[in-house]
């Protein structure tokens, strides 16, 4: 369904990915996994079209969102639903017209069917008293919930997910687990999820690709990855700071390895 293949990404001198290869399975969840600054959210740009690759190929389908014309990646595109980190939710727009804003703006469909999509969508997910509030009042987690009935609306084929639990509670980050779960087994969707949430991992995933120093270190299912024999994969999932590797006191956001 979804392939990269040797993907390689700059930004000025920073190399971000280094020759990604990703499978995903039609009908899976594949998990994203590693620390900050390994290319996870990166990668799901290139998917969704949002970057081209310096090198390297992304392939949907067997097509290729890289070399096809820009009305093809369009195409493709529409195939695809993206729930940002933020849940990226317009301030000013009540929650029904967050949700309507994709298909107003491609005049997609008339109003009349639009009310009625936004409507089903916002009832699926438990949105309805909340449809004439404004982003600003409503909390966090519904925040990840419009922004997921927004990416729902096209009836997309794949969905990728951004840190869909960052920044909510233990509870709260369940909810949007059952809520990836229960949108790959009643809707058959594909699902490409980026996380630092352990638990959600475990949750929601069918197989993880753990990425480390913008390549791909290991492929599992999550009892591959609990029970892998790699030191910088089980310094990771466990949380440790001493190991392979260790955070720098200097700068927080950068690793080493350990001489």
């Amino acid at each position: 369904m979804i392939q990269m293949i040797g993907v390689k990404k700059k930004f000025g001198t920073r190399e971000i990915l280094k020759g990604v290869d990703i499978h995903v399975e039609k009908g899976e969840t594949m998990v994203l996994l590693g620390g900050s600054g390994t290319g996870k959210s990166v990668s799901i740009r290139h998917i969704v079209g949002l970057l081209d690759p310096d090198e390297g190929d992304i392939l949907i389908d067997g097509e290729s969102i890289v070399t096809c014309s820009k009305r093809r990646r369009q195409q493709l595109r529409a195939r695809m639903g993206l729930l940002f980190q933020s849940g990226a939710l317009i301030n000013w727009l009540s929650v029904f017209d967050n949700v309507a804003l994709p298909m107003r703006e491609l005049r997609l469909k008339p109003e009349n069917e639009i009310h009625e999509i936004v409507m089903e969508k916002l009832a699926w997910l438990g949105l309805l008293p909340a449809k004439d509030l404004l982003p600003g009042n409503i909390s966090g987690g519904m925040k990840k919930r419009v922004g997921l009935a927004r990416a729902l609306t096209t009836n997309p084929e794949i969905v990728m997910y951004d840190e869909p639990t960052s920044g909510l509670d233990p509870v709260m980050s369940q909810v949007i687990n059952e809520l990836v779960r229960r949108l790959q087994e009643e809707l058959k969707i594909t699902q490409v999820c980026v996380t630092h949430d352990m638990n959600s991992a475990y949750y929601i995933a069918d197989r993880i690709t753990f990425l480390y120093q913008g390549k791909v270190l290991c492929v599992g299912t999550p009892d591959d990855i609990k029970n892998s024999q790699d030191p910088i994969v089980q310094q990771f999932i466990n949380g440790r700071t001493e190991g392979p590797m260790v955070i720098d006191a200097a700068d927080p956001t950068k690793k080493k390895k350990n001489s």
